[in-house]
């Protein structure tokens, strides 16, 4: 596996890379540290100043991060880049060809939501490959991991499966698969559906049954992904809002990570579907988003 780590020298890019000693990777796998050091708006000698003062901690940041790593088997290659740090994170991405970018989140003790911070939120929205975003966690390295993978069966989710399946996670871990059954039979409460005449409670029946199915479907398609990466997989198919009940749920089984795919919006670079955009902002733990290879 092939896996990028951006690094700013940060508590919570540190916190990333601590998070991935937690997987039972090889020395097939490599972990390429990058930073990136920003572009200095002066155009004088002053500015050859600053950025010679500003480089000289890029090595200090990226041993720093390779220490919080030490104590894994995976090889470690470490980078420096120059620029906007969304580009250049992305660019290197695709220089590497990754199979996954690897960045900490900032979080803020008293507020639910997560301050992603610009630079992450610029990345998730441009990149075209899955991105790990990593929130507080508990540091017991090698203890079993829960996951929560929400799954619509789009191909976005299809590629947040395979880079799930794609890591090493440790003996035990658990898996939950989750899909929403949703449509316009979800606006209409029980006790008013009473009124409703018996051809419309048939035509109900027939459409709740069908979504039924469905998602049924759709969580046995996810199986397919996951054989022999987890001691347990369990399937779960309620009704509602999408990004509500994956909060809800991954609060309910105290998940370690979310892992769900990104559609984005047609036309427009750089957007994140709703849904996704809700969970990696408020979810209080780590959030893998699926992202389709840009063709």
């Amino acid at each position: 596996m092939n896996i990028l780590l951006a690094t700013d020298g940060s508590a919570f890019s540190e916190a990333a890379a601590t998070f991935l000693t937690h997987f039972d990777f090889t020395q097939k796998d490599t972990i390429h540290l990058f930073h990136v050091v920003s572009t200095v708006p002066y155009e004088d000698d002053f500015r050859q100043q600053v950025l010679q003062a500003i480089r000289k901690f890029s090595p200090k940041i990226l041993n720093a991060c390779a220490e919080c790593i030490k104590s894994t088997k995976a090889t470690i290659m470490k980078a420096e880049g120059q620029g906007a740090p969304e580009e250049e994170i992305v660019k290197k991405a695709a220089e590497i060809d990754a199979d996954l970018i690897v960045m900490g989140a900032r979080g803020v003790k008293g507020i639910t939501s997560v301050f992603l911070g610009s630079v992450t939120r610029a990345v998730a929205a441009l990149a075209d490959r899955p991105l790990l975003v990593t929130k507080p966690f508990s540091e017991t390295s090698g203890r079993p991991l829960k996951v929560l993978f929400a799954t619509d069966g789009s191909r976005s989710a299809d590629a947040a499966a395979a880079a799930l399946a794609s890591l090493p996670f440790p003996q035990a871990s658990e898996l939950t698969i989750l899909t929403i059954a949703w449509s316009a039979v979800a606006d209409i409460p029980d006790r008013y559906a009473m009124e409703i005449n018996d051809t419309m409670k048939t035509e109900l029946a027939k459409i709740r049954t069908a979504e039924s199915k469905g998602a049924e479907k759709i969580i046995d398609q996810a199986r397919a992904h996951f054989t022999g990466n987890f001691a347990a997989v369990h399937g779960l198919i309620i009704g509602g809002d999408p990004a509500v009940e994956v909060l809800k749920t991954a609060d309910e089984m105290k998940a370690d990570l979310i892992a769900i795919g990104s559609r984005g919006l047609k036309g427009v670079k750089g957007m994140l579907g709703s849904v996704s955009r809700r969970v990696l902002g408020r979810a209080p733990c780590t959030v893998l988003i699926g992202k389709e290879r840009a063709i």
